[in-house]
This record gives structure tokens, C-alpha cells and sequence, in this order.
């Protein structure tokens, strides 16, 4: 499953690079070039490699990476909560790694701290909105799921009402902040590619690693507890790395929703609850998702693109109010 999730992700890779305007799948405008000129282009031996090595190149690799980030955080969020319906958009990381990116713009901290600044900023506001989440979610140390979600929902809402605050605060820069709204990759360079990588690749690794405490952590705390593993030291280590991966993925993005809902669940189908293969299943999943989903927004109303954002959710909605449908009808039934 893992190898066969790799080839697509390759091919979703190849393909994707070679959908646009300007390239072999397209409507070929202003230029239509054949799949020949489109790998001599590849290779460096034409006038529009720029085109494919500075612009497109980058935004399917920062799309693979965005996706990777949120599926991860998904999946490890939903174990943490053991709920299939959390993921870092439901419960307010990503609205507050908006808030804390959009801040540092209107503030000018990239002046001082560089590229860096988004990523640390949207890190911060993370971090606090996850843990005021899970204090207003638990009592004496007990999550309760449904005053979490609750809780979720309204800081999400608080953030957002701070950022269509620094909206009308920043005025001139209305369309910058509309950006980190909607979610767009439009802006994805390679620079900003190498910078998402270390964290995304890290938190991976580090979600992966534990992967059998998660495990033991689905059977309850107690039994997690007597099979070795430290449930708050848990929580705390994987809430903290998925809230690095979201922050660094909306810094560089923008708010993207529903994609740490929408493949965790689909992929826990296919390969089941065993988080040494959910987490990679699902990590190569979302990057294969985010790079179609990306490739629609540009390809669909050609040559204008829709941010991805609105794509992602799109599809997110109506599947997350599926999953309340089911929960509800479990409910009843049981």
C-alpha cells in the first residue's frame, strides 16, 4: 500500500507539472506545447523552463507538502481525540496559524525576522489555540468530545472575527489577507518549498514514531497507561507537532479546510486503525489529494484560477456533515 501510494504520488507529481496554460495538458494558452517540448523544456533546454522550474514545479511540490501537513495533523488529532470528525481546521489551529501569519504581516515582523516571521507567528497562534481548545474541551483532565468540537467551533469563530478584524485594520493590504482566508498556493516558491520541508518531514517522522502509543491510546488512558505509554506526554508531544505542520502549512498557504478530515477517514477505511500504516498511508494521501484538488482550482476556470481553499471545502463539507449524520444515527441506534 505504501509503495503503490508512492508511484501515485510520483505520477500525481509528473502529471500535474504538465497541466497549465502553457504545457502539453491544457488549453494551451498563449503557447501550446507538445509532451516533447514539455520535457526538453524539463531538462532545461528551453526558453520556458522558467515556467515549469520556477512556477510550477515549486506550487505541485508546496501542494504535495501542504497536503502531507494536514492529513498528518488530521490523523493525529483524530487519535489524540478519538473522534474521527477532529482535524486542525474543526478545532481552531488553523484558524488561529491564520491569525497569527495574517498578524505578522499587518505588523511588519517580516521586515525584522524575514521569511521566517509567518511561520513562527502562525506557530504561536496555533499552539494557543489548540490548548485553549483542549482546556475548554476537558474536565480534571478528561476530554469530552463533544464540548471539544463545541469549544473548537467557537474559538475558530473568535480567531476569524480578530482577522476580519486586521482586514478592515489593514485596509490596503485587504487582498494579502484575504489570502491566508481562502487559501491559495498561487504564492508557492522555492524557497518556501525548502522551508516547509524540515517541518513536514519531522513531524511525519515524529507522528510515525508514535505510532504504537496511538494505538494503545484508542483503547482508552488506562489501558494505554498499562500498555507503556504516557497519555499526557503523548498528547502534549503530538498536539505540539501537529500544530508545527499546520502552522507552517497555513503560514505558507493559507486556511486550506477539511483536508485533515476528509483523508484520514477515507484512508482509515482502506488500511484500518493500525497508525504505524495510517499515518504514512495518510500523509502520502493528503499530498496526492492537495495536488489534484490545486491542479482542479487552476485548470477549471482557466486562465483565472479559484483558490484551493474553496475546493477543499467543497468537498469537506458536505463529507464532515456526513460524518454527523452517521455519529447521530450510531447514537440513536445504540
Amino acid at each position: 500500500m505504501i509503495v503503490l501510494l508512492g508511484i501515485l504520488l510520483v505520477g500525481s507529481i509528473f502529471l500535474a507539472v504538465m497541466v497549465g496554460s502553457l504545457g502539453p495538458i491544457g488549453p494551451g494558452d498563449p503557447v501550446k506545447l507538445s509532451f516533447h517540448d514539455a520535457m526538453d523544456a524539463l531538462m532545461g533546454g528551453s526558453s520556458y523552463a522558467w515556467v515549469f522550474w520556477d512556477v510550477r514545479i515549486p506550487r505541485v511540490l508546496m501542494a504535495a507538502l501542504v497536503g502531507a501537513a494536514l492529513a498528518c495533523a488530521g490523523t493525529a488529532m483524530q487519535a489524540i481525540f478519538r473522534n474521527s470528525m477532529a482535524d486542525p481546521f474543526v478545532i481552531g489551529v488553523s484558524s488561529g496559524a491564520a491569525l497569527g501569519a495574517a498578524t505578522a504581516g499587518v505588523i511588519g515582523a517580516g521586515v525584522i525576522m524575514g521569511v521566517y516571521a509567518s511561520p513562527m507567528f502562525a506557530f504561536g497562534s496555533a499552539l494557543a489555540a489548540v490548548t485553549i481548545v483542549y482546556k475548554l474541551g476537558s474536565v480534571k483532565g478528561k476530554v469530552y468530545v463533544d464540548s471539544l468540537l463545541l469549544s473548537g467551533v467557537a474559538v475558530a469563530a473568535f480567531l476569524g472575527a480578530l482577522v476580519s478584524l486586521l482586514i478592515y485594520i489593514a485596509r490596503q493590504q485587504y487582498h494579502q489577507l484575504l489570502f491566508w482566508l481562502l487559501g491559495s498556493l498561487a504564492l508557492a516558491s522555492t524557497d518556501k518549498v525548502l522551508i516547509l520541508m524540515a517541518p513536514v518531514l519531522v513531524g511525519a517522522f515524529v507522528v510515525i514514531l508514535y505510532g504504537r502509543d496511538l494505538d494503545a491510546l484508542l483503547m482508552g488512558e488506562e489501558t494505554a497507561h498499562n500498555l507503556g505509554a504516557s497519555p499526557e506526554v503523548l498528547k502534549k508531544v503530538v498536539l505540539a507537532v501537529a500544530a508545527l505542520m499546520t502552522a507552517a502549512a497555513v503560514a505558507f498557504s493559507g486556511v486550506i479546510g477539511f483536508v485533515g478530515l476528509i483523508v484520514p477517514h477515507i484512508t482509515r477505511l482502506v488500511v484500518g486503525s493500525n497508525h504505524r500504516l495510517l499515518v504514512p498511508a495518510a500523509t502520502l494521501s493528503g499530498a496526492i489529494f492537495l495536488i489534484w484538488a490545486d491542479t482542479l482550482a487552476r485548470s477549471i476556470v482557466a486562465p483565472t484560477e479559484l483558490p484551493v481553499g474553496i475546493i477543499t471545502a467543497l468537498c469537506g463539507g458536505p463529507f464532515f456533515l456526513y460524518l454527523l449524520r452517521r455519529n447521530s444515527s450510531e447514537r440513536a441506534s445504540s
